[in-house]
């Protein structure tokens, strides 16, 4: 694929150059009306291909897309996603067609002379105002939603976990009994305290040091990030969550799971794109993937960036109730 790839681009290179000669050499001279029907003719087929290859695109790698959102909040920023999206197409719809077409109907042709036209006060109002609008009521709208899910202060009993990113990994710890968490720094990094975690608080005792996220449907969960080393981004794609973690301080994020794994699993466009994975997967002779939702970094944080994940299993509340019962505390983890 890579040996492809270079032998494409020596092409595309061979190509402009011979394109830059052709300049030069026709610097001075005057395109006839051959000349002038020709390009006129090659933009109306490019424009045609253009749409035709997007169209293609659509209907081809439409099952590469993310599945239905994971969180409750996260069909908000579908629906935010979906408006902008549908108002880009049509306006990328309309512009490309409209240069492509102007370019064939207003070819250069013999005896007829291009119509000076200055300027006109009632166009660039119309193509200043119009976008200005358009652009106001989407930042308004966007913010509106961000700060309805950035807004957990009336959150009924939210689960308390904290994101510890480092290169190269991911570590979480939950808030004990009494749902809050202890305090933290890193300068009480020692031994198999990884994270950091203040033992003389009180409230760190009963917290839960964990490698692997488990959230319970249905719960608000408010995420506590932190970052030992770089800048991280703590990115849950399926949940359309990202926060950046930054070292130094506490950035937060929540939101509430409204599908299990196993509900996740079953769902048709998970299905689609597990079985678009699993072909490429067997022509290559490797195992077959198994859909988790993830929390990956989505800073290009080092060498390792790409191998920084940790699963994350959502599941109905009585599991994973029973599932952090059995958990060891801190106060347990560096007796």
């Amino acid at each position: 694929m890579t040996a492809i790839l270079y032998i494409l681009l020596a092409i595309v290179i061979g190509v402009a150059i011979w394109q830059v000669a052709n300049i030069f050499r026709l610097t001075g001279s005057v395109a006839t009306n051959k000349d002038n029907n020709t390009q006129g003719i090659l933009f109306a087929v490019f424009g045609v291909a253009f749409y035709a290859f997007m169209i293609f695109c659509f209907a081809k790698y439409s099952t590469l897309m993310l599945p239905e959102a994971a969180s409750v909040e996260g069909e908000d920023y579908d629906q935010l996603y979906m408006i902008t999206m549908i108002l880009i197409l049509v306006v990328q719809a309309i512009t490309q067609f409209l240069l492509f077409y102007f370019a064939y109907k207003y070819r250069g042709k013999e005896g007829t002379k291009a119509l000076f036209y200055a300027d006109s006060n009632k166009l660039e109002m119309i193509w200043t105002i119009i976008p200005t609008i358009v652009l106001a009521v989407l930042v308004l709208y966007g913010l509106t939603v961000w700060n309805d899910v950035m807004d957990s202060s009336d959150a009924e009993d939210p689960l308390i976990v904290e994101v510890y990113a480092k290169q190269f990994q991911w570590e979480a710890r939950y808030a004990g009994a009494d749902n809050t968490l202890g305090l933290a720094n890193v300068r009480n990094i020692e031994g198999i305290n990884t994270m950091g975690v203040d033992m003389d608080d009180k409230n760190a005792q009963d917290d839960i040091p964990v490698r692997e996220l488990h959230l319970p449907k249905g719960r608000k969960v408010i995420f506590k990030f932190r970052s030992q080393d770089v800048l991280h981004s703590a990115y849950m794609p399926h949940f359309r969550a990202q926060m950046n973690c930054v070292p130094g301080m506490v950035t937060e994020f929540s939101f509430t799971p409204k599908y299990t794994t196993e509900e996740m699993r079953a769902n048709e466009g998970t299905v689609a794109k597990v079985e678009g994975i699993n072909a490429i997967r067997a022509e290559k002779g490797e195992d077959p993937y198994e859909f988790d939702y993830l929390l990956l970094c989505n800073k290009i944080c080092g060498a390792s960036h790409y191998n920084m994940q940790m699963k994350i299993v959502v599941e109905e509340p009585a599991a994973f109730d029973a599932w952090l019962s059995n958990q060891k505390t801190m106060a347990q983890v560096v007796q």
